[in-house]
């Protein structure tokens, strides 16, 4: 097995480190070579596996499945700007008590 020094690592990386690996039950080594065998490990595409990427596509696949090829909705005209709300009464005027 090979062994790996790392220098000039930051004191709040090391300290953030050791929390996570008192979380996990392991020493701070034993995390370390988990974060690294992680990073290294070749990860397979979501597409190679036939997985939506993202949940708009496995909503597009679902409603595939289903024979739904879209949906057309109708959009409502529109209608006037309703009329904004008048504040010139004496109710909304600032007193000069506060």
């Amino acid at each position: 097995m090979a062994s790996l020094t790392i220098r000039k690592l930051d004191d709040s990386v090391k300290a953030k480190l050791r929390v996570r690996a008192a979380e996990h039950g392991r020493s701070m080594e034993e995390e370390v070579r988990a974060i690294l065998e992680g990073a290294v490990q070749v990860q397979v595409p979501a597409a190679a596996l036939g997985k939506p990427r993202s949940f708009y596509q496995s909503i597009r696949r679902c409603l595939a499945d289903a024979g739904v090829d879209g949906i057309d909705l109708e959009i409502p005209p529109r209608g006037p700007m309703r009329a904004l709300p008048d504040f010139s009464g004496p109710e909304f005027r600032a007193s000069d008590d506060e």
